[in-house]
């Protein structure tokens, strides 16, 4: 079937619905009533476009994952010195993360249950390119300039420390005893936080 500007109108949203819906109570407190609300249609349109909860909601992650890519890539192939990227990264996934808090969970849940054909939707076919960051790794390690690491472990570093917050919520602000906002506050200091933490680690003055 061949789509109409009102159909691709619909379409868009729903979609902007429910990205607003799945921000606010995640994929298990989402309701398919109020993703049609918010987008001033009927239930039974909505079901006509997406058959249910699940396939939009892998609709709206496919979206944000491909958007995100080219930032990603954008960052990796620049021109920056090694750190600077490192920072850069950090702050653009945090942003990312802090504007689509739905993303951890999901990732780890998917892939999980489906690993292979999920990573395989979620850059759609594609996947960062990661070539430029690793020979500069490589390269201040040939250097002395840091010490010697696999690009691998310092990329799993980093995205731990970026990403374990956001997986730990609930047990990080029970903990620490923390509200939304504070939390909100803390993620912004860590765009600055752990690219410092990461850069003393291996660094040799």
């Amino acid at each position: 079937m061949v789509k109409t500007k009102k159909d691709t109108s619909t379409e868009e949203r729903i979609l902007n619905a429910a990205r607003e819906v799945f921000i606010e109570h995640g994929l298990a407190g989402a309701r398919m009533q109020e993703i049609a609300d918010k987008a001033g249609i009927n239930k039974a349109l909505l079901h006509y476009y997406f058959r249910n909860k699940e396939k939009l909601f892998e609709t709206v992650f496919i979206e944000t994952m491909q958007a995100f890519l080219p930032k990603i890539n954008s960052i990796f192939s620049s021109d920056l010195e090694l750190f600077e990227k490192i920072e850069a990264f950090c702050g653009e996934y945090i942003d990312k993360i802090l504007e689509n808090p739905f993303i951890p969970l999901f990732v780890l849940h998917e892939m999980n249950k489906q690993p292979d054909e999920f990573v395989k939707n979620m850059w759609g076919g594609k996947k960062p390119n990661i070539k430029i960051l690793v020979g500069q790794i490589e390269e201040a390690v040939h250097k002395k300039q840091i010490r010697p690491i696999h690009p691998a472990h310092l990329m799993m570093n980093i995205m731990g420390m970026c990403i374990f917050p956001f997986v730990g919520r609930p047990l990080v602000q029970l903990i620490m005893n923390v509200n939304d906002r504070q939390f909100t506050q803390m993620m912004q200091e860590r765009k600055k936080l752990i690219p410092e933490f990461v850069r003393l680690s291996i660094q040799i003055k």
